[in-house]
């Protein structure tokens, strides 16, 4: 399988902030690579390099067979990216937006028209392409922005949260055209805090946290190596119920209002501890790549 992106050390510092603290990684052509972690965690930082738009302090950092450190002209005409912010021209109509932004890569007027319209019949926009965008909703914005990442036929599709703030059927849309480019052999790498989008989408990802990489691998493999297939919740335990669990040597780990067991045998621990506590109010279900985010992470807000 090719490699898109291959970073070896890669280390960003800014005066006495290591934001980027020596990462490794490999991207592969064709699949859907996700950084998650907290706020801080080096997630911006080392896609700002890979988009060659923050230069590298240390480390190797290869984009599409090109280093990144002397070809960034070429790299970024082979890029695609979709800001987190929602930088539409407010002047212009849905359609206008992507015609302009096709002449930054010389695209004639009307290859760029053209290649506009077939984007939006693809994003489902084709009957707003003479609105203008400040009367169009908050999930057609975030389809345009994706869609004017599209106009170059980008290699590399970089998301920066593309469903942050959307209602449930704008989420599942974009989901869908994400899943679609990827069977058109696009490359695409996503940043989210919703760990459901992560597992839904990307092929691998890798969660980080004060610049340093805790865990890469599949969402599925990451959950059965991290966590476990199956949480058990014990929701207001009484006192006294913490070491009653801890004395069976299972996983645990302690919420604000409850006791998480992590296992494999969901329905053995569930019935066992009904058994030892009657009075207890228990939950049983499938581990999610939230657990695993929460247990390297922590339960606090990080700032």
């Amino acid at each position: 399988m090719k490699d898109v992106i291959v970073a070896e050390q890669l280390t960003k510092k800014f005066e006495d902030l290591t934001a980027v603290d020596g990462i490794s990684f490999t991207i592969h052509e064709g699949e859907c690579f996700g950084f998650l972690g907290p706020n801080g965690a080096g997630k911006t930082t080392t896609i700002r390099m890979i988009q060659c738009v923050s230069p590298i302090t240390s480390g190797k950092l290869s984009v599409l067979e090109m280093d990144a450190s002397m070809d960034q002209r070429r790299i970024k005409a082979l890029l695609g990216v979709a800001p987190q912010e929602d930088n539409l021209d407010p002047d212009f109509s849905v359609l206008r937006n992507l015609i302009v932004y096709a002449r930054y890569f010389g695209i004639e007027r009307s290859v760029a028209e053209k290649k506009a319209r077939e984007l939006l019949e693809f994003m489902q926009l084709t009957e707003k392409s003479d609105v203008m965008i400040p009367k169009i909703s908050g999930g057609m914005k975030r389809r345009l922005v994706i869609a004017r990442a599209l106009m170059n036929d980008p290699r590399l599709l970089i998301l920066d949260e593309p469903t942050t703030g959307l209602d449930p059927q704008a989420r599942h849309v974009i989901w869908d055209k994400i899943r679609e480019l990827k069977r058109k052999g696009v490359t695409v790498i996503i940043t989210t805090h919703y760990m459901d989008e992560a597992q839904q989408l990307c092929d691998r990802l890798v969660i980080m946290e004060k610049g340093k990489i805790l865990v890469e691998g599949g969402p599925q493999q990451l959950i059965e190596s991290q966590v476990g297939r199956g949480v058990v919740e014990v929701v207001n335990p009484d006192q006294g119920v913490e070491e009653i669990l801890r004395s069976n040597g299972w996983a645990l780990e302690r919420g604000s209002d409850r006791i998480f067991i992590y296992t494999n045998e969901r329905r053995m621990v569930r019935e066992k501890v009904q058994k030892d506590l009657p009075n207890a109010n228990v939950i049983a279900r499938d581990a999610t790549l939230e657990d695993v985010f929460l247990r390297l992470t922590g339960r606090g807000l990080k700032e």
